[in-house]
């Protein structure tokens, strides 16, 4: 907004008070005289910032759900433990029917023996078919991945398809009197894991001149900046971003297979992780539609869980269009859906016709687990997750998992989701910040600036990956 030159005929008042001769006129280039005392004040200004987009920051996640511990090496190993009982089920019957030398196609310990022997009682089933015969182990040669048995029912195993995949398990053992026992010992095979930290810079940099051009602002009130800044409202929105670039690494983190140049290496996130060894499920409530039809696909979820861990709490963090989906499929169980009669079953309303109709649900049980439900902003921000929308949400199992610690050699328990980070007695690296140049207080340089560095060393450690689900589109 421009100010017109000053009229003759205004005369300048000695004192602060609003007079037709001494008023200057706010934007009328027409009419240099034109006095209007509708505009006679200055442009109200709102010194505080409008919260447009909300709360920005988008970490936390990993804060609900696991915990940060140190550690001093390029890389962090568990082990996690392997199925108690013993089954393959890709085995076959090259011999074909009237056979009953079985081969097992799946992959075998380094040694190639397989964890069947002598007097085993065997499960086999045959899932083309669906037919069921069991047999009794006569010959495991050690070294092979051959084992022979002798069916109990039949001739042989020609009721199975031989062509086919066919699963077995051992389901015990049978002697005749007066015989040795068992031949031969297994030995439990550890399945080991490993993920490496990687290194997340950011900077923020204010010239000096900028710098002595104080002016104040008031910010909006997030994790770390409240209140009125000087300059610093730039540095504090580099921190926070930064503080979300934190977890967003532990979240989409991928190690690098093809040896980039710039790259140190990369870092599996949770996702990678849960792509390469846990439960994807894709699809939820699509072709069922929401409402009862979706709870077919959920109780698809719980018959992988029970082959899985099994573990009975789990937390949902979902983005907004599955949490919908989530909270109709439970409310399509009450007699049909929100029918006012049928509400007061889930004792949300006490039967008051003031209460607002909820139609949320933050927690429920299906069968033997319970699940907490809640919304995840990374998937819903529109500059996050929330614009690629492939991603629908995850189901993470509560409580810790018991792994073998190769730094301290004996069994820990950690939560199934959890940060390291590198840190030694000199040296912490979860979080650093520090000031260079010769503006703000910091003189360690000729630079005509200030400049504030953050640095951290972490990975991500998911473990017991086959309990989490992955929903996808």
């Amino acid at each position: 907004m421009a100010f017109t030159t000053m009229n003759a005929g205004l005369t300048p008042a000695l004192d602060r008070v609003t007079l037709p001769s001494n008023y200057l006129n706010w934007d009328d280039s027409t009419n240099p005289n034109f006095v209007d005392f509708a505009q006679q004040y200055l442009p109200e200004l709102y010194e505080q910032e409008v919260e447009r987009f909300g709360n920005r920051t988008i970490s936390g996640f990993l804060r609900m759900v696991g915990a940060e511990m140190p550690m001093t090496s390029d890389q962090v190993i568990w082990s996690e433990q392997n199925r108690l009982h013993i089954a393959y089920d890709t085995v076959t019957i090259p011999g074909g029917a009237g056979s009953n030398v079985f081969t097992v196609a799946s992959p075998l310990p380094a040694s190639g023996d397989l964890a069947i022997r002598v007097n085993n009682t065997i499960v086999a089933y045959d899932p083309v078919t669906g037919t069921t015969l069991k047999g009794i182990v006569t010959v495991a040669a050690a070294g092979t991945a051959n084992f022979t048995a002798l069916c109990y029912t039949a001739a042989n195993w020609a009721p199975l398809d031989t062509a086919a995949n066919i699963r077995v398990f051992v389901y015990g053992s049978d002697f005749t009197k007066g015989v040795v026992g068992m031949t031969g010992g297994i030995d439990p095979v550890l399945t080991t894991f490993s993920n490496k930290p990687t290194i997340i810079k950011d900077q923020y940099e204010v010239s000096g001149s900028d710098a002595a051009q104080i002016g104040w602002v008031e910010v909006a009130t997030e994790d770390g900046a409240s209140g009125f800044l000087w300059y610093l409202k730039a540095e504090s929105e580099t921190r926070l971003r930064y503080e979300d670039y934190l977890e967003m690494v532990q979240v989409e983190g991928e190690l690098d297979t093809q040896s980039i140049a710039i790259s140190g290496g990369g870092t599996q996130g949770m996702f990678a992780a849960l792509n390469a060894r846990g439960n994807v499920y894709s699809g939820f409530a699509g072709a069922a539609g929401p409402g009862a039809g979706a709870l077919g696909d959920f109780d698809q979820i719980l018959q992988q869980l029970d082959a899985q861990g099994a573990i009975e709490e789990n937390m949902l963090f979902l983005d907004r269009a599955t949490a919908l989906d989530f909270d109709d499929m439970i409310g399509a169980q009450a007699g049909g859906g929100y029918a006012a009669a049928s509400s007061a079953s889930y004792g949300l309303f006490d039967n008051s016709d003031e209460m607002a109709l909820n139609f949320g649900f933050s927690g429920f049980r299906r069968g033997s687990y319970d699940f907490y439900k809640t919304d995840w902003k990374y998937l819903n921000d529109a500059s996050t997750r929330g614009m690629v929308d492939n991603i629908k949400g995850v189901m993470i199992p509560a409580g810790t998992s018991t792994v073998y610690d190769q730094m301290l050699g004996q069994n820990i328990r950690r939560p199934f989701l959890h940060v390291r980070y590198r840190a030694s007695e000199t040296e912490d690296r979860r979080m650093k910040s520090w000031i260079t140049g010769s503006v703000g207080g910091a003189y360690t340089s000729s630079l005509d600036a200030m400049e504030v560095h953050y640095l951290s060393e972490r990975c991500l450690c998911v473990q017991a990956a086959n309990n989490f689900v992955l929903f996808t589109d």
